[in-house]
């Protein structure tokens, strides 16, 4: 079975949804700077294996709707997204599948609507605490270390402009610097002050690569140069509404059946350590399951498709 994309009406926002296969449905969650592209590798593989593979472009994304407003990439509006999703395609429940901050709306699913939810897969970001201060202003303090660029991403316009002028050069950088051969932690070494993301990101060698070709990587630039940064950028820029939201809502523990996987090499667990797992075990009692992918980094269901896939279809095996 091909995969067929089509755009659905969730609500406030339509979105452009890529999907394949029939079955049981696994919805996956890109993270930044990411598309429904991002897991071409997973739907083919989840689609013959019985399950209805299901890939939006997130809000702002893509061929997604861009709401100019950070506070409309709040909680209320995202999780709205995912159960109008399940509704627009008369869908009960679903496995629903995360990365990068996709698995931070994923983490919430099972609080906020959690009849629609029937197991997670988490990749790369595990389950954190919720801050006892404004994201904002843990972030502005990091930020007078060092270079950081959740902080740097939360001035407007700033970012936006500096990304759209070259999205080539920004994509294959931050590729680069954040998987398995790459050194994102170099750019703790560079001040805030007078720097901006492209300035401290490492050059990346020429495509293609073991894991992104030519032809994919294009697919990324031609959709960025179409719709700038500024949607995927105002993920970050709702942290602090988030967080608002949360302190009328406390994170509850997450029990549905739980399976992290992460990659050796991946910057964020080099930041956050394995102690960041123990706590996990914590608050998602549901979790079966934590895999480290040797050599990867970041975009590990890219980096190491292969063993991602054999490790989330035996999971859904499981949870079938």
């Amino acid at each position: 079975m091909t995969a067929v994309e089509r755009q659905v009406d969730v609500g406030d926002v339509e979105l452009r949804v890529v999907s394949q296969g029939a079955g049981p449905a696994v919805v996956l969650c890109h993270g930044f700077p990411g598309l429904a592209h991002s897991w071409r590798n997973q739907l083919p593989v989840l689609a013959a294996h019985g399950f209805r593979a299901i890939a939006p472009d997130m809000r702002g994304y893509g061929g997604s709707g861009r709401p100019e407003d950070p506070a409309a990439y709040n909680r209320r509006g995202t999780v709205a997204d995912m159960v109008g999703l399940l509704d627009a395609l008369d869908i009960e429940s679903a496995v629903f599948v995360g990365h990068d901050f996709g698995a931070d709306l994923v983490w919430d699913l099972p609080q906020w609507v959690p009849d629609r939810v029937r197991a997670l897969i988490q990749l790369a970001v595990p389950r954190s605490d919720t801050a006892p201060v404004l994201p904002s202003a843990v972030f502005a303090r990091v930020a007078q270390r060092h270079f950081f660029h959740l902080h740097y991403f939360q001035e407007p316009a700033t970012a936006d402009t500096e990304l759209a002028a070259d999205p080539a050069g920004f994509l294959s950088r931050v590729f680069w610097a954040l998987s398995g051969k790459g050194r994102y932690l170099d750019i703790f070494r560079q001040p805030s002050k007078g720097n901006g993301y492209l300035d401290v990101l490492p050059e990346a060698p020429a495509l293609p690569w073991p894991w992104l070709s030519a032809d994919d990587f294009a697919v990324y630039v031609d959709a960025f140069t179409r719709t700038g940064f500024t949607g995927g950028l105002n993920w970050y820029r709702a942290a602090d509404h988030i967080w608002r939201e949360k302190q009328t809502r406390p994170d509850e523990p997450v029990t549905v059946p739980t399976l992290f996987i992460t990659g050796e090499r991946d910057p964020v667990r080099q930041i956050v350590g394995d102690a960041s797992v123990t706590q996990m075990r914590a608050t998602v009692p549901g979790l079966t399951g934590v895999h480290v992918i040797p050599e990867a980094g970041h975009f590990v269901q890219m980096e190491a498709a292969d063993d991602v896939n054999r490790i989330m279809v035996e999971f859904l095996d499981s949870v079938r």
